[in-house]
């Protein structure tokens, strides 16, 4: 129990890892939470940073949440002899998600868990994350709103899981990555009511 405990620890603080604060602030010397929408993303990197900036601060991380359920887990997982091999990888991904969007390094105000829940699905159930990425995408292609995307592409994400047969456990995780995506999401959703959220291509948007 205790490993368990040093393992979802580690994850934390890989996921607490501010890739995208820090590549801004190296690459560009912006401090991304004073520009833009204020949110430690990839959307706002390329919003305020650049293009080349946001793809690697989204690719890092995308990275922290494949490290998570591959490395780490393979790595802890042989001390632990209380609970099965995907609950392990399911708690050290939502340790990973939780560290992105609560960093400790950033006095726990981060991202909203977009790219690094991404990682940590293409490792559990790629098929899935092929479907969602294809709602997401077609969301922001009709809409430009990249929020209603990800807010559309997480309810979904439950409901395809469980038409694809998934077990239990990984159907109840992708609820409850929903529920934490529509929380961290939902001054956007209330923007979007009031038809203020802004689009890609404006100056202002909200963060991977």
């Amino acid at each position: 129990m205790i490993t368990t405990f040093i393992a979802l620890a580690i994850s934390y603080l890989v996921g607490s890892i501010p890739a995208s604060y820090l590549i801004a602030k190296s690459m560009m010397n912006i401090d991304i939470r004073k520009h833009g929408s204020g949110n430690v993303g990839a959307t706002n990197v390329l919003r305020t940073a650049g293009r080349l900036p946001a793809i690697l601060s989204l690719l890092s991380d995308v990275l922290k949440g494949v490290v998570a359920v591959t490395l780490l887990t393979s790595f802890f997982f042989q001390f632990s002899i209380i609970i099965d091999r995907e609950l392990f990888q399911l708690l050290m991904g939502f340790a990973v998600i939780c560290g992105h969007i609560w960093p400790i390094f950033l006095r726990f105000k981060g991202g909203k868990g977009v790219a690094t829940t991404t990682g940590v699905l293409i490792v559990l159930c790629p098929k899935i994350v092929g479907i969602v990425a294809i709602i997401f995408l077609a969301v922001i292609a009709f809409t430009r709103y990249v929020s209603l995307g990800s807010v559309l592409a997480s309810i979904s994400l439950p409901m395809v899981a469980a038409y694809d047969g998934r077990s239990v456990k990984l159907v109840l995780f992708c609820i409850t990555l929903c529920i934490l995506s529509c929380y961290k999401h939902k001054s956007n959703i209330v923007r979007i009511i009031n038809k203020e959220e802004h689009k890609i291509g404006q100056k202002v948007g909200t963060d991977l």
